[in-house]
């Protein structure tokens, strides 16, 4: 099968926890966490962390036909509190606001179908941007992976949902064809 990539940016609170959530699932190809939808010049995490307008964003290149964004988007409401303004755990600040931000306008009407659904769900209006990406500035290297290198480094994400993928290939069970059964 023949490996396709689309790509979307998601932003939900600090990025460090985001790369590490995503990372673990099937068809997600590659991540990179930056800063995005803010002024046009390319800001240092010290600029971000001064309100400079862009928000930490994670970079999710996938192969849909493995994991569709529809698949992506609900995992990303798992793990953000899609009400808070300006805020994810005790990270709070312009930076720390929750987006999702296309590049492909023929992904927007699967985003605002999840989008309604969780918005319905929550029974009020969500406080995550819905918008085109405007810009992506990728954060310094040290951020790159920055869970993986610091492994008690702070998240607001709890630490269990690092773990859906591994645990739901574990409730799979292989039979002799090598079928797999939930």
């Amino acid at each position: 099968m023949t490996e396709h990539r689309e790509t979307i940016y998601l932003a939900g609170g600090c990025f460090w926890g985001m790369q590490k959530f995503f990372d673990q699932f099937d068809g997600v190809l590659e991540t990179e966490v930056g800063y995005a939808n803010g002024p046009d010049s390319a800001p240092g995490y010290e600029d971000v962390c001064r309100s400079s307008g862009h928000a930490e964003t994670l970079r999710i290149d996938y192969d849909p036909n493995v994991i569709s964004l529809t698949e992506l988007l609900q995992r990303y409401f798992l793990v953000i509190d899609p009400l808070s303004v300006n805020r994810q755990g005790n990270d709070c600040g312009l930076q720390y606001r929750t987006g999702i931000y296309y590049t492909e306008e023929r992904q927007r009407p699967e985003i605002e179908a999840v989008y309604r659904a969780e918005e319905a769900g929550a029974g009020a209006a969500l406080a995550v941007e819905l918008l085109p990406l405007r810009n992506f500035f990728p954060a310094e290297a040290y951020h790159q992976k920055y869970l993986d290198k610091n492994p008690g480094g702070y998240c607001h994400i709890p630490g269990r949902f690092f773990e859906l993928e591994s645990k739901r290939k574990a409730t799979n069970h292989t039979n002799p064809s090598g079928e797999e059964k939930p």
